[in-house]
């Protein structure tokens, strides 16, 4: 009986490690410096509201955020924006990507000019497209319009 449970207990570690070593095979080991820029993974599952939007429509990561330290071997603080001050600021290394910065990530604001009720003015640039749409027995002109605000030198 006991010569059973030693085989058996033997080709039960085999398989574990058979599988171990088929499921390492496909991780990548995720290691931050502090001072780097990462995205948060803000909607792990369907229908739950984590952050912001419910829905598919929703987005999968938000930042990016700064990484401030290094909290043990698979968590980090990130420096979180002040609207996200209700969650708690240490986070698992699978809930975070890699940021690579791009100039193209970076917007820059056009000039307004605000009137005294701080509203703006708006007048149209040019049509970009016209169509008309049947519906039954009605005709709907759908037009798309380029605008352009006071007070600035772009289009917009």
């Amino acid at each position: 009986m006991t010569d059973a449970v030693e085989l058996i207990r033997l080709r039960i570690k085999a398989a574990q490690d058979q599988q171990a070593s088929y499921a390492n095979s496909h991780r990548r080991p995720l290691n931050f410096e502090v001072g780097e820029h990462v995205f948060l993974r803000v909607s792990p599952f369907r229908k739950v509201m984590r952050i912001g939007l419910k829905g598919k429509l929703s987005p999968m990561f938000i930042g990016s955020f700064e990484i401030l330290e290094k909290v043990g071997d698979v968590a980090y603080r990130l420096a979180l924006l002040p609207y996200l001050s209700g969650i708690h600021d240490v986070f698992y290394v699978s809930l975070l990507r890699q940021y690579v910065a791009e100039k193209s990530h970076i917007l820059h604001p056009t000039e307004v000019k605000l009137e005294q009720d701080l509203s703006y003015v708006e007048r149209p640039l040019r049509n970009i497209d016209r169509k008309d749409k049947v519906l039954r027995n009605k005709c709907i002109p759908l037009v798309m319009v380029q605008w352009q605000r006071m007070g600035s030198e772009e289009a917009t």
